[in-house]
């Protein structure tokens, strides 16, 4: 407990003057009796010692009233715990490539694209099963093909990320195919550059290997182990034959070819700065792979005490009030005294 203005307590110091200013001021009419030693053999009722303690009673209502006036205040001691998150860039590959159908949504097969969609919204939200959900974290999204293109910036609005997510499809035009690794990587590392004061981590999730734009993806690696940003790189795709996409003059037939994806230079590109390279061949395995890096990268919870008062005085000031209707009552009824 403190008070809130202690020198109002000063006014105790009054009290004792009040005191005996009031035993002076009560000097009781007297009746002239020949002997008063019988008198004061009788016992005193308990109203005569209330009477003389009426001063006191006085006095206490004075005295609550002064510790009104210093406005005591009760003190609770709180914790506000709230999460410091970390930077994530999700660097996704949108190449013709991933809409190979060889992804298993439970028992819908599904091309890579989707499953990839799928999963990072599960990522994001979190559900309730292996994901807990990046609440608190800055989240942006870049997708690659020859070019690299921004989807959304590092946000907490994970909500209008998601929707952006929705709007993401495999590139259109043959001019616009490929896999820039290198470009990718660098477009992730351009975002998270900017953000001070947070872990920095990049998911680059690709289904084939590099073989577009002007940089290549170990330089780019190295470029991010220099700024502290580490990499969990993903390859998605099933191990063996899968139904690839192939351009026509009648436009796009799915036929039986080889899956190969570099893996070699993702893990290379993982181990350089401190992340790792996993292999998702299903939405299952992709759903856990995203559980182990939820596990890897977690946030701080960041504890801070604080104290909140609450005023005391109203119960001082209450109790005052009452035993001076108190006083008023007895003075007036049974201790009432006629000049």
């Amino acid at each position: 407990m403190r008070l809130a203005a202690p020198y109002a307590l000063l006014l105790l110091l009054a009290l004792p003057l009040l005191l005996v200013a009031s035993r002076r001021r009560q000097r009781p009419a007297g009746i002239g009796y020949p002997s008063v030693l019988e008198v004061a053999r009788l016992p005193r009722s308990p109203l005569v010692l209330l009477r003389r303690g009426l001063p006191l009673l006085r006095a206490l209502v004075l005295a609550l009233a002064i510790l009104a006036l210093a406005r005591p205040q009760w003190g609770v001691e709180a914790t506000k715990v709230y999460r410091e998150g970390i930077a994530i860039a999700m660097v996704v590959d949108v190449s013709s490539s991933m809409a190979a159908l060889d992804m298993l949504q439970g028992d819908r097969r599904s091309n890579r694209l989707d499953a990839v969609k799928a999963t990072f919204r599960a990522f994001v939200e979190g559900d309730r099963a292996t994901l807990a959900g990046r609440d608190g974290d800055l989240i942006g999204m870049t997708v690659f093909a020859r070019y690299a293109d921004t989807v959304s910036p590092l946000t907490l609005d994970h909500r209008a990320l998601l929707e952006l997510l929705d709007q993401v499809e495999l590139v259109a035009l043959a001019e616009e195919d490929g896999t820039a690794v290198g470009d990718a990587i660098m477009a992730g590392v351009e975002r998270l550059r900017r953000t001070a004061g947070a872990s920095r981590v990049m998911i680059l999730l690709t289904d084939g290997s590099h073989n577009a734009g002007e940089v290549e993806p170990l330089a780019a690696a190295r470029v991010a182990s220099a700024l502290g940003i580490k990499i969990y790189t993903i390859g998605a795709g099933s191990r063996g034959i899968a139904l690839m996409p192939v351009r026509t003059r009648s436009g796009v037939e799915y036929r039986p070819a080889q899956v190969f994806i570099d893996e070699h230079t993702l893990e290379q590109v993982a181990s350089l700065t401190g992340g790792h390279y996993f292999r998702a061949t299903d939405a299952d395995a992709l759903r856990a792979i995203y559980g182990e890096i939820d596990r890897l990268e977690t946030a701080t919870n960041v504890a801070e005490h604080y104290q909140r008062y609450i005023e005391a005085f109203p119960l001082a000031l209450l109790a005052a009030l009452a035993l001076l209707v108190l006083e008023i009552v007895l003075v007036t009824t049974r201790l009432r005294t006629v000049p």
